[in-house]
């Protein structure tokens, strides 16, 4: 009995020094390094890792050397700014400051855009109402942009006796990057052209040519409709990404807005 009870001390004894001497390995394991007696945390190495990766970075054995290497230099560096007293300097605390307030900022609106997460039914509103918008129908225009009225007149007699529109406007239009193509201005909506030429292109049927010049702060324009289409909009999946972007602003300015208007302040803003 006593023998027994003299293994189990001694037992005791051993795995007492044992976990004594692992607990500062098991510690050591969470550091990156020992610099001037400080431990470096692993920690800043994650951070780090997890910023990096989140700006697309790929988490490459490399990537994750080089964050290692950052995370103790950046200790050095801050140790021996210490030594020279400069955290008790003015401009640290201002830097400081401006620091806490930017982070705390950023926290502040991360955490209302993860509460309050554009969702798929509001995406399919916005994608609604701009594809309402939208309706209506696209022109397959065509156009020979010169310097004056005489000119543009003589090409319509011309057309009209035969000659081809798209080599006229290859060899006389001023507009380069359609004259080069016989004219063809591509499929577009009214709201694509100026007043001006809106308003004398939708007059014309498929197929059909101005019977007279159409002038604008470009020049005279002789404008022909090669065909027409009720208005294309893309599918929502294409789109999907463009509209929570523009939603997600639009919440986080109002957010913003209501921020400062229940705030009383005898400050006057600009704007």
């Amino acid at each position: 009995m006593f023998a027994s009870t003299r293994f189990l001390s001694r037992s005791a004894a051993i795995f007492a020094t044992a976990a004594a001497l692992l607990a500062p390995l098991a510690a050591s394991a969470q550091n990156v390094a020992i610099v001037n007696g400080k431990p470096v945390p692993k920690a800043r190495v994650d951070a780090l890792m997890a910023q990096a990766t989140s700006q697309g970075q790929p988490a490459t054995p490399e990537l994750e050397s080089q964050v290692r290497d950052e995370v103790v230099l950046r200790e050095m560096f801050v140790q021996e700014a210490e030594r020279k007293g400069l955290p008790a300097s003015a401009n640290y605390k201002t830097q400081m400051e401006l620091a806490r307030q930017s982070i705390l900022i950023r926290e502040l609106f991360t955490d209302y855009q993860k509460k309050h997460p554009i969702t798929d039914a509001e995406i399919k509103a916005e994608y609604d109402k701009f594809k309402a918008q939208a309706g209506g129908s696209e022109y397959r225009a065509s156009h020979i942009l010169v310097e004056n009225e005489d000119e543009a007149k003589a090409l319509i007699v011309q057309i009209k006796g035969g000659a081809s529109f798209e080599e006229l406007a290859k060899k006389h239009s001023k507009d380069p990057g359609s004259g080069e193509k016989g004219g063809d201005l591509d499929w577009a909506g009214e709201g694509s052209y100026v007043p001006e030429f809106s308003q004398a292109m939708v007059k014309l049927k498929k197929g059909e040519m101005t019977a007279a010049p159409v002038k604008s702060q470009f020049g005279w324009h002789v404008i022909k409709v090669v065909d027409l289409r009720e208005a294309q909009f893309p599918p929502l999946e294409e789109v999907k990404p463009q509209i929570q972007q523009r939603l997600a602003q639009t919440q986080m300015a109002k957010y913003r807005d209501d921020i400062r208007a229940r705030t009383k302040t005898d400050y006057k803003f600009s704007n």
